[in-house]
């Protein structure tokens, strides 16, 4: 039959080709992959030639192998062939680091439970893996899979903060670190700390702006920021008391632009509730802050907002300027939630 004829000869061209190519980007592909139709039934007889050529006698075997030896010259010939066996099938066929999807080129012995993946999906700052997509979207410095980190992180801290008593105990919080990135690589200007599972709605627990970077509008982004994780939540949030003195004043600047912002656009019409479902922010804080720029008055058995423009606008200005935007956007997030 010189339809198989053909095909074996043509196979055993391959198989001596590979031998003696690198087998970057090589990978196994199923016979419905392939075109048959290209296949020509008939002979040509270069490629008998070809073949007839191409039968090896124990020298050439022995070149072969030779050339095969290349860049595993510390290999006998034993562990070679155990190790071409081995390494033979290419076992991730993709992964995703930061913005790149990657095609791998050769076999790397991953954990056995990471037999089953053809993609994996790499953090790009610790260059931790995951099966899935959605684990790499939620992943993030968890004070109990990076014990050390956290811990010198809160040394760092303690440093910088009056009242704070996280330092060995960082298994039951998540850090989010900001950095500054330039030419030289991230550094790292600030972070706050969140509690895993808060029965107090403490959306923030210890919060530090390194004082080389502070007055850039960073401490109230990342009080912005934890608002933001709030709200993904679905649920209000406060920062843990007690407050330092500059934490208190971050904060109370910070409920006082958003809140006297709505009340703008609302024209004073939006009740305490309805301003805690938009923001996150706490009814207690929404209303300690209205009550300390004297904008609730009570009257009739319930709390109304006094919401005279010109009274807002001066608040405003007094509050001083917003920090850096969060562009919600580009929050890529989900909950914490404990892995089984």
């Amino acid at each position: 039959m010189p339809y198989v004829l053909h095909l074996t000869k043509v196979a055993y061209i391959v198989v001596l080709l590979f031998l003696l190519v690198n087998r970057r980007l090589d990978e196994w592909v199923k016979l419905d992959q392939l075109d048959l139709d290209s296949v020509e039934a008939v002979v040509d007889e270069k490629v008998e030639d070809k073949v007839t050529s191409l039968k090896m006698t124990r020298h050439q075997k022995r070149k072969i192998d030779e050339i095969h030896v290349e860049g595993h010259e510390e290999l006998d010939a034993a562990s070679l062939r155990e190790h071409e066996e081995f390494t033979k099938v290419k076992n991730i066929a993709t992964i995703e680091l930061g913005r790149y999807e990657i095609e791998t080129w050769y076999f790397s012995p991953f954990p056995p439970e990471y037999n089953d993946c053809v993609k994996l999906f790499f953090c790009e700052f610790c260059l931790n893996f995951m099966k899935h997509k959605e684990q790499l979207q939620r992943h993030m410095i968890d004070g109990k899979k990076n014990k050390v980190y956290g811990q010198n992180l809160c040394y760092l801290a303690k440093l910088f903060l009056d009242h704070k008593t996280l330092y060995y105990d960082v298994d039951l919080f998540l850090f989010y670190v900001l950095c500054e990135c330039d030419d030289r690589g991230c550094h790292m200007v600030g972070y706050f700390s969140k509690e895993k599972h808060s029965e107090e709605s403490y959306n923030l627990a210890c919060i530090l702006t390194l004082p080389p970077y502070q007055r850039k509008g960073y401490g109230k982004f990342l009080i912005a920021f934890s608002y933001e994780l709030s709200k993904k939540e679905g649920k209000v949030g406060t920062p843990e008391r007690p407050l330092s003195d500059l934490g208190l004043l971050s904060y109370r600047g910070y409920w006082t632009r958003v809140l006297l912002d709505i009340l703008k656009k609302h024209k004073g019409n939006i009740s305490i509730k309805e301003l805690s479902d938009m923001t996150a922010i706490k009814a207690e804080d929404i209303l300690s802050t209205l009550q300390s720029l004297e904008l609730i008055q009570y009257r009739k058995g319930q709390h109304v907002i006094c919401a005279d423009p010109k009274v807002l606008d001066r608040h405003l200005k007094a509050a001083g300027r917003g920090g850096l935007e969060v562009d919600v956007s580009k929050l890529i997030w989900t909950p914490y939630k404990e892995q089984g």
